[in-house]
């Protein structure tokens, strides 16, 4: 294990805009040459389908590049052209005027997408650097924090999956999950509670894999809330499907 030796404050508030690796990986977005796309979609799939290879690989980053944080942005990149792809194939469906499809493209990425998943990022970065990094046994551990960038990948890492549940698989069944009864009530309340539990669960590998953290199944407290919370919503008649989806094509739907 990798415990740390502070949790001073000064170290907790360090700006990780400042940092540059930061800066670094803000640079190579634009440099598609830079970027390993094929590596990317391997794990975008295996988020998918074992997650827990995903976060073994991490393992490697660490040990080869002495960081957790992917350097390469190819994952953010290509999760949001898939996540403006997908909203415009529910424009085109749902939506009658182009400037309402390029205000719900930009808002699903530049809010749903990056600045909800900032906000997330640095709540888990402050918690995991303030309350779940194990007391060092001594005064010359040297000391191990999570990365801003790194809290950042856990979130993209967890909503990919999400993504295809909530986005791409919701579209083709979006005409049932839409419609008006107890069935797609039902059927898009499960739907929901499935991508949410298993974005919570993706959560908590991504922590849990790092050797200096602890108690970090406190990232699986939220399943049992969305568990609970599913039967009260379908025995009320809520509808997430329609609620989210009359956000932005109320006039159609």
């Amino acid at each position: 294990m990798l415990p740390t030796t502070s949790r001073g404050r000064s170290s907790s508030s360090t700006s990780w805009t400042t940092n540059p690796l930061f800066i670094q990986y803000l640079r190579r977005i634009i440099k598609w040459q830079q970027m390993d796309i094929e590596y990317t979609f391997w794990q975008m799939l295996h988020l998918c389908t074992s997650p827990k290879v995903v976060y073994q690989h991490t393992k490697y980053h660490k040990q080869t590049k002495n960081q957790w944080a992917r350097d390469d942005p190819a994952f953010v990149v290509i999760c949001s052209l898939l996540l403006a792809v997908a909203t415009l194939a529910y424009c085109a469906a749902y939506d009658h005027s182009a400037a309402h499809a390029v205000f719900v493209v930009i808002s699903v990425l530049l809010f749903h997408f990056l600045f909800i998943g900032m906000l997330l990022a640095t709540f888990c970065w402050f918690l995991t650097n303030s309350y779940l990094r194990e007391e060092a046994p001594n005064s010359h551990v040297v000391e191990q924090r999570v990365e801003w960038l790194y809290a950042f990948d856990v979130h993209c890492n967890s909503f990919f999956p999400m993504f295809v549940m909530l986005y791409v698989l919701h579209y083709f069944l979006s005409p049932l999950l839409v419609a008006h009864g107890f069935i797609p009530v039902l059927l898009s309340n499960l739907l929901f509670m499935v991508a949410s539990s298993y974005y919570h669960y993706l959560n908590f590998l991504g922590y849990d894999v790092l050797p200096f953290l602890e108690r970090t199944t406190f990232f699986l407290y939220p399943i049992s809330i969305v568990i609970v919370l599913s039967p009260i919503l379908i025995l009320s008649g809520f509808n997430p499907s329609r609620y989210f989806m009359n956000m932005y094509f109320s006039h159609w739907l």
